[in-house]
């Protein structure tokens, strides 16, 4: 028996339907179809987890360039610098 409350099941999972061109509709069809997933929705489940990761690690790696260059630029030599990095990785 399936309660729904404002679009969502007991569970607590929430229904939504989405519009796919034939091609990508017969995609995740056969994507079902392989075994490795339950049904069409787990395949879109999947790519949106996949999505939220990749997302994810895309947001770190801009924090990272934005810490670098508010970090500012290093007056040394690039020598200099090469040879600290080789020195601490010893």
């Amino acid at each position: 028996m399936t309660i729904l409350a404002m679009d969502r099941t007991i569970c607590g999972m929430a229904t939504m339907n989405i519009s796919l061109p034939d091609a990508m509709k017969e995609w995740v069809e056969a994507q079902a179809q392989t075994g490795r997933y339950a049904n069409s929705s787990d395949v879109v489940r999947d790519l949106i987890r996949r999505e939220q990761v990749r997302a994810e690690k895309i947001a770190a790696m801009q924090k990272m360039v934005d810490e670098a260059r508010a970090s500012g630029i290093d007056p040394r030599p690039i020598d200099q610098i090469m040879a600290d990095i080789r020195s601490r990785v010893r």
